[in-house]
């Protein structure tokens, strides 16, 4: 089974219902959004409010849609996803990657390449999440964003056994705490986005930055 070594989590934490291959279960593209206009329009405003104009971003387990804000313009987007025909069909990404995390979970990017990134209602499917997160501190610049958002809804044949098992305030705790076991990643903000009235989904956040040195200079 993948899992992070550095946990203090069960054994099966990361264990998911459906253990078939991730490319099999994604092989089909899913032009579909997973949450509701309301909770789209809240991931967008963190968007506006944590991505400058003309930054480079990475939008990591992404798909047809990256919820960016319309009037923003950045110097450019990155895609990593499992189905490259949704990536193919995003307009905001300005080149992507196909790859599958939990079985790969190193990023094929150079050191502190990424001004900011963002995790969009997928982080509850990493079996290997502190390796994914160590990663980003990696390839993001130094105080970079990174924002990770999650709803209510899920495929929940491959969430991980650990997302199942806790609440929403149980799911900002534990992404906080991958944020934590990761390392480079301070300060951390827990945010509750989800949009009024209650009717709509639920939207949480939690935006970490990374925490190392500025990268000298060779003159």
């Amino acid at each position: 089974m993948n899992q992070d070594s550095s946990f203090s989590f069960p054994q099966d934490a990361f264990r998911r219902f459906d253990e078939t291959p991730d490319a099999e279960f994604y092989q089909q593209p899913r032009f579909v959004t997973h949450i509701d206009d309301a909770a789209i329009a809240a991931v967008t405003q963190l968007y506006r409010e944590y991505f400058p104009a003309n930054s480079t971003l990475l939008d990591l387990m992404s798909s047809w849609v990256s919820h960016l804000p319309a009037e923003v313009l950045y110097q450019r987007v990155v895609g990593l996803g499992m189905n490259e025909k949704e990536l193919r069909a995003n307009p905001r990404l300005a080149e992507y990657v196909v790859q599958d995390l939990n079985q790969q979970p190193q990023l094929p990017f150079a050191h502190n390449t990424f001004d900011g990134a963002a995790i969009c209602v997928s982080i509850d499917y990493l079996t290997q999440p502190v390796t994914v997160l160590r990663e980003l501190a990696r390839v993001m610049q130094p105080n970079a964003p990174l924002v990770i958002t999650f709803s209510n809804r899920c495929f929940p044949s491959k969430a991980v056994a650990a997302w199942h098992a806790l609440d929403d305030r149980g799911h900002v705790a534990l992404v906080q705490q991958y944020l934590e076991a990761a390392g480079q990643w301070q300060p951390i903000e827990l945010l509750d986005r989800s949009p009024a009235p209650r009717r709509s989904d639920p939207l949480f956040a939690v935006v970490g930055r990374v925490n190392k040195p500025e990268p000298t200079q060779v003159e």
